[in-house]
């Protein structure tokens, strides 16, 4: 992406009024930041059912600009990458999500499409039996998947032990922010988002000097959610962040597990709801983990995957097939750039294989053969 259309896309996600999920929208559907600028004018003859206030909004440019053009030195000077829906290096399990920001700002190393990314989140009243749970879940998965990206959102609590623990057992971590990269909050967390710059990253929505508000707070919770392809509450009060991340990942139709505790404990409370209203599945360790997103365990299950030569496959499906070979799973949007198929053809070819019993369906929108 040229700086032209960066700077132009920074000033769209920047426009007092539009809000960032409307900036996102409005992108896809003209499909350039620079073009929506050009026919800011005339943009509802583009968009006719967009609301009748968007050509004001588009034309009270000058502030958001500057402030682009401001940020844009920011980023450069601290290495920061901007990362804008469609363009690579995006988080493509989020760009899945109706929700999904415009552009996010990630600081680190971690490729965020790695093929297993998992989020923990919690309390931020840890007890020592949510911490401990919380050690000994990364623990076993770095055993079996040390790849694993291991996401949430650097606050008090099950956020930081997971961060730390992941630190610990060499895994990836990212901490999604609430405000700039400017800052970290809580400022006793800066050493550990430090080594997780070296080792994993930090992921915001919002440009530098942005005020740190309650609001954002609720508002990241979705983007850890939508980069993962579970989200696991380790302890939760009956009401909370964790609850509403959970929710969040139980809308976009991504995997949730919680872990049970102790019938009076209010800090488990918030799980038990989850698990009592079927909204996650209950796990007691990282077997129950994988066992739920039907990752194999290689240690344990050294089986070659081989076709049966008797199973009649269309030209489609064997493309999808050949592809899928050797790997442990595959996102739908792999899966549409490798193959060249389009997104409903594929989808459809996708559930025949289901039918045949070639292939089975994973959270977040991910394939494997069977």
């Amino acid at each position: 992406m040229d700086t032209s259309e960066l700077i132009n896309v920074m000033t769209l996600s920047g426009l007092s009024g539009l809000g960032l999920n409307n900036a996102c929208q409005l992108y896809k559907r003209v499909g350039s930041a620079t073009a929506i600028f050009e026919h800011r004018n005339d943009i509802l003859d583009i968009i006719p059912d967009a609301n009748p206030r968007i050509r004001e909004i588009l034309g009270n440019v000058s502030q958001p600009l500057a402030r682009a053009e401001e940020e844009l030195s920011f980023i450069e000077k601290n290495h920061i990458k901007p990362l804008v829906i469609g363009e690579e290096g995006y988080p493509l399990r989020l760009a899945e999500c109706e929700d999904a920001p415009l552009i996010v700002y990630y600081l680190g190393n971690s490729d965020l499409n790695t093929a297993k990314v998992i989020s923990i989140v919690g309390t931020r009243n840890c007890t020592e039996y949510g911490r401990s749970l919380c050690e000994r879940l990364i623990h076993d998965i770095s055993e079996i998947y040390p790849d694993t990206l291991i996401v949430s959102g650097l606050a008090y609590g099950v956020d930081i032990a997971a961060h730390r623990t992941a630190l610990l057992n060499n895994m990836n971590t990212v901490g999604v922010l609430a405000h700039g990269l400017d800052t970290i909050y809580p400022t006793l967390h800066r050493h550990t988002a430090s080594q997780m710059v070296r080792q994993g990253g930090l992921l915001t929505e919002y440009m530098s000097h942005c005020l740190i508000s309650k609001g954002n707070f609720v508002r990241r919770n979705r983007i850890v959610a939508g980069m993962s392809d579970a989200t696991i509450v380790v302890e939760s009060a009956e009401k909370g962040g964790a609850l509403i991340t959970a929710d969040i990942a139980f809308s976009y139709n991504r995997t949730v597990a919680a872990f049970p505790g102790k019938v009076d404990n209010p800090y488990s409370a918030g799980c038990h709801k989850l698990i009592r209203k079927s909204m996650a599945s209950l796990i007691t360790s990282a077997d129950d983990l994988l066992d739920l997103l039907q990752w194999t365990n290689p240690k344990t299950s050294n089986q070659h995957r081989q076709m049966e030569l008797f199973l009649d496959l269309t030209e489609e499906e064997q493309t999808i097939v050949n592809y899928m070979k050797d790997k442990d799973d595959v996102m739908v949007n792999s899966l549409v750039v490798a193959t060249g198929l389009s997104y409903d053809k594929l989808m459809s070819s996708l559930l025949e294989l289901e039918f045949k019993g070639v292939v089975k369906v994973l959270g977040g929108n991910r394939y494997k053969l069977s």
